[in-house]
């Protein structure tokens, strides 16, 4: 069975959206879902406090560049989360839809890019827990301890 592609689109691809593929790839089982991301109106890169933000969680943004939402990628798309991009992001026949209304992190003093950046994790976690996307849990190790 094909994985099902989610697609985070906001405008500039340059903030929520790559926040939100980084976390979503990071947590999610690839045999269930894959994550991609992209803009109505690519950016040049990503926004300088996304990149600080999210390398306090451990990723590295610095060189992932913005990318356009094509028709192609409208073709992959199962499953579709907005964000902010209101009229901009396309309505793409019979695929699911969710609407994430978030703040745009551009411009904006780094305490603020942690709170949208804490904001998205959340969803995604949830997102995840809620469609049964997560990845297997390890079994706890259950033999009783021998000792010597």
């Amino acid at each position: 069975m094909k994985p099902t592609t989610v697609l985070f689109a906001c405008i500039h691809n340059a903030g929520r959206s790559q926040m939100a593929v980084t976390f979503f790839n990071a947590a999610v089982d690839a045999t269930k879902a894959r994550g991609l991301s992209a803009g109505t109106q690519p950016g040049v890169r990503i926004h300088p406090e996304v990149v600080e933000a999210m390398k306090e969680e451990g990723f590295d943004l610095s060189a992932v560049k913005p990318e356009a939402l094509t028709a192609q990628l409208q073709g992959e798309t199962d499953f579709l989360v907005t964000m902010g991009c209101g009229e901009a992001c396309p309505l793409i026949p019979a695929v699911r839809r969710m609407d994430w209304e978030i703040a745009d992190p551009k411009g904006q003093e780094i305490a603020r890019v942690r709170a949208i950046r804490d904001d998205i994790k959340g969803r995604v976690a949830d997102l995840i827990e809620e469609r049964g996307w997560g990845r297997p849990r390890s079994p706890t190790n259950t033999s009783p301890d021998r000792g010597p």
